[in-house]
């Protein structure tokens, strides 16, 4: 039997103290709709509670946001220092460490609320865990190297509606060399006219919409964001959030080259017509 305390109550009353606890998930993660995950999972959960001091506004809507990482000791502090200024009351952060050989998970134990430790790495399979053990009604899907402004959540909450089935916000690179903020005036362009129902570090949706479509593709490691949001449409429209933006690392761009990349990417989306992607992979970059 496992024994583990749900049940976060809005941020700004919690007291800070840190929880220790193992747990058989087996069962609990052999439940549809995600299956496999038992065999992932270390025995050793850590489930964080802290106290922000920043001064925070009535919340609205409780919002999980899920951080997988792999290997991102280097990144991660900053994204979960930015979350930790933000001006909401009623959050959580949910760190999933899959597959790190680093010290991503020491990295994260101190400032989260809850961190998962995968033996393996697979980001969908991250992504649904985090998912499934989230408390919030709004799951906000954060990569490990994107970081939030201040203000975020809290636009998040107001502006992200029941009519709104997914969603991201405004992208910013993390260099301001003109290349990289030509292809994120690009991108933010086809979100906000819905051209393409993409992300920018971030995705929005409710829990309850995403457990109905069964979650992240965990066979797919290539445009699993936008196959996602396609299926998520169904329940209502794709939602771009101009007001605030998330800051992305530009390390792939850095180390593979600009042409290079928007030649993977031009290929994949062209491949995603013609075949299937489950057996493509990106090249690690950190």
């Amino acid at each position: 039997m496992w024994r583990l305390k749900f049940g976060f109550p809005p941020i700004s009353m919690i007291t800070a103290q840190t929880r220790i606890f193992s747990m058989e998930l087996r069962e609990f993660l052999l439940q549809k709709p995600f299956p496999g995950l038992g065999a992932w999972i270390e025995p050793s959960v850590r489930q964080i509670l802290r106290s922000p001091s920043v001064q925070r506004v009535t919340p609205t809507r409780m919002i999980s946001v899920i951080i997988p990482a792999h290997n991102e000791e280097k990144y991660l502090p900053q994204t979960l220092a930015a979350l930790q200024r933000q001006n909401y009351g009623w959050f959580e952060v949910i760190v999933v460490a899959n597959g790190c050989t680093d010290r991503t998970k020491e990295a994260a134990q101190d400032a989260c609320h809850r961190l998962i430790v995968l033996s393996q790495k697979n980001l969908g399979v991250a992504r649904n865990l985090g998912a499934r053990m989230a408390r919030g009604e709004i799951l906000l899907f954060l990569d490990a190297d994107t970081i939030l402004e201040p203000m975020a959540l809290r636009v998040i909450a107001e502006a992200f509606t029941n009519s709104d089935a997914a969603g991201t916000i405004h992208g910013l690179p993390d260099d301001p060399r003109l290349a990289y903020r030509v292809i994120y005036g690009l991108k933010n362009f086809v979100h906000s006219c819905s051209l393409h129902p993409g992300s920018s570090g971030v995705i929005l949706c409710w829990k309850k919409h995403f457990m109905r479509v069964g979650g992240f593709d965990e066979a797919l490691a290539v445009r699993e964001n936008s196959e996602l949001v396609k299926r998520l449409l169904r329940f209502g429209r794709y939602k771009y959030i101009g007001a605030v933006s998330a800051t992305t690392s530009m390390r792939r761009y850095e180390q593979c080259g600009v042409g290079r990349v928007v030649w993977m990417w031009c290929r994949l989306w062209a491949e995603s017509f013609l075949s299937d992607l489950r057996q493509k992979q990106y090249e690690t970059i950190r």
